[in-house]
């Protein structure tokens, strides 16, 4: 009798394979009120990682860390029309403390602009203010009626930052630097997730803006993940909280601002976008554990030599993690490792220390082969980068393969029903053919020029929009 697979295969059921594998890889749990998650040890150190790349790309344009407060007056919300329209129906409201019924409710932020905006009119006074770039990583609350862990709780964690300019330009081209210098570096080079930047149609843009950019990637099964979003927020927050500077020529001016932001959801994409029917597969650049060490046995020389090793590759630069843990079955710590996608398992046993060797398994790839000891230490830094490159060239080879270049409405929708993407000229369909996409639970994921990149408006000359079903 055939034994039963660890996951449920992603080809018989997708959404049943992402559930499974963030159980058995011990990513997260469902918290105790509906829609809330339980981040576990493993899957918060994947979001440590995400942290620290994201937040040292952010410091280098400037940008510093701060933080705002999780409630916000309920009244700050109406005095930005769209804003507080676009999230009235994902509010959570507090409206008791202290036993007594609060004097005003306050809303548990599910984005900081309003908040922000308030301090934001008290700190800039004079041009010399600006520009004025700030971040924070915080958590938010969006009431979310079809939850789904790391895609979309009523609670999850991000980094959000706020910025006020002197200009239009100057604000324009931040927004534009965080989409591409912070975000789509970081996509590529650390997730190794290959991703279309684009520009959001009026329909899909952020609430108060007045241009969204966004990054979206093609996930396991076909579908469109929005990554992270940059936002120009021109000036109608500004407008709304009275923030003004003195410029140089003596007059007041209304400020220019942006706001940017990437989330938790990025584990869930790192799931969808590489994961495989063996479990995770974890990009070497991200990775907490580059590399395990596992003893087959607990013979002294084997686990003195696993040791040994563990410390010379943890010389040599790589993060290395020893297993042990020989009172539980090699067979059982082997499966449990591939299961969270450590890119690289060494494997020692008495016999290959009799051999001078260990047998080296690469998550990525897929295989094994014997590699003598001695030269684990200066092969692992190569092996690491190849394998970091194969993701990115597996999903920019997954994207391409399956976006159709199409010319009506019925292909469009063909396309992406049938699990893949689409591009079709903007013309051909405008928003009149965006509005009957939501009959078939298709979007317009994107703008793009004709070349690929980013547009500069949206009804610039030969743009193409990305049509899929998403996330």
């Amino acid at each position: 009798m055939a034994k039963a697979p660890v996951l449920t295969p992603r080809a018989d059921d997708f959404p049943r394979w992402y559930q499974d594998l963030i159980t058995k890889a011990e990513l997260a749990d469902n918290g105790p009120v509906r829609g809330t998650m339980v981040i576990r040890p493993y899957g918060y150190g994947l979001w440590e990682r995400m942290q620290a790349e994201m937040d040292a790309r952010i410091k280098e344009t400037g940008t510093q860390n701060a933080y705002f407060p999780l409630l916000i007056p309920e009244s700050y919300l109406a005095r930005e029309a769209d804003h507080v329209e676009g999230f009235a129906p994902e509010l959570a409201v507090v409206t008791h403390g202290g036993g007594k019924e609060l004097e005003e409710p306050a809303v548990v932020r599910p984005t900081s602009e309003m908040i922000v905006n308030e301090y934001f009119s008290k700190w800039v006074q004079s041009h010399r203010d600006l520009p004025l770039l700030i971040n924070q990583w915080a958590n938010v609350v969006r009431w979310e009626l079809r939850p789904r862990l790391f895609l979309r709780t009523s609670e999850f964690l991000w980094q959000e930052g706020h910025t006020a300019h002197a200009t239009y330009e100057e604000a324009r081209a931040f927004a534009a630097r965080i989409h591409r210098g912070v975000y789509e570096d970081f996509m590529l080079n650390v997730l190794a997730m290959d991703v279309v930047p684009g520009r959001k149609t009026v329909r899909e843009r952020f609430a108060g803006a007045v241009n969204t950019l966004t990054l979206e990637g093609m996930m396991g099964d076909g579908k469109a993940l929005q990554m992270a979003t940059s936002h120009e927020l021109g000036q109608n927050f500004a407008k709304a909280f009275n923030t003004r500077y003195l410029s140089k020529e003596g007059r007041q001016e209304l400020v220019w601002q942006t706001s940017w932001g990437s989330t938790t959801r990025m584990i869930g994409a790192l799931v969808m976008m590489h994961g495989d029917d063996d479990g995770l597969r974890v990009p070497p650049r991200l990775a907490q554990i580059q590399a395990v060490v596992l003893a087959i046995k607990g013979d002294e020389a084997v686990l003195a030599k696993v040791r040994e090793l563990g410390d010379r590759l943890k010389a040599a630069g790589v993060r290395v993690h020893v297993d042990d843990r020989t009172d539980t079955p090699f067979g059982r710590r082997a499966v449990d490792w591939e299961l969270k996608g450590v890119p690289v398992r060494i494997e020692i046993g008495p016999r290959d220390l009799e051999n001078g060797t260990a047998m080296l398994a690469r998550r990525i790839p897929g295989g094994k082969e014997p590699v003598a000891l001695d030269a684990l230490a200066g092969l692992l830094p190569g092996i690491l980068e190849e394998d970091q490159a194969t993701l990115l060239r597996q999903s920019r080879e997954r994207r391409e393969s399956r976006t159709a270049e199409v010319s009506t409405f019925e292909e469009a929708v063909e396309a992406a029903t049938a699990g893949g993407w689409a591009r079709i000229p903007w013309a051909a369909l405008g928003e009149e053919g965006e509005s009957k996409l939501a009959d078939h639970a298709v979007t317009v994921r994107c703008l793009v020029a004709g070349d690929g990149s980013v547009p500069d408006a949206d009804d610039a000359p030969g743009n193409v929009a990305v049509v899929a079903r998403a996330y």
